[in-house]
């Protein structure tokens, strides 16, 4: 899997543990909707930094938490 890959993994696991809706997190976070749904369906291969710490302050959580998941185990991204 590469980095985009297990961002949009991340973040799809975030909305299920969570019960938010991808709108619910663009009003969360202040990141429109498109640029949510370009990641999910992995249209977007460099994701901005800026938008990932948005969407996780959005979930009320730490830059330290988004990337705490096995998901960025570096054996895991090729």
């Amino acid at each position: 899997m590469n980095l985009s890959e297990a961002i949009a993994a991340r973040i799809e696991q975030l909305l299920l543990e969570r019960g938010v809706t991808q709108y619910r997190l663009s009003r969360l976070s202040g990141v429109p909707q498109a640029t949510i749904s370009d990641i999910r369906l992995k249209k977007n291969r460099s994701v901005n930094l800026l938008v990932i710490y948005e969407l996780a302050d959005g979930l009320e959580m730490g830059l330290d938490e988004f990337f705490d998941s096995p998901l960025f185990k570096r054996e895991n991204i090729v």
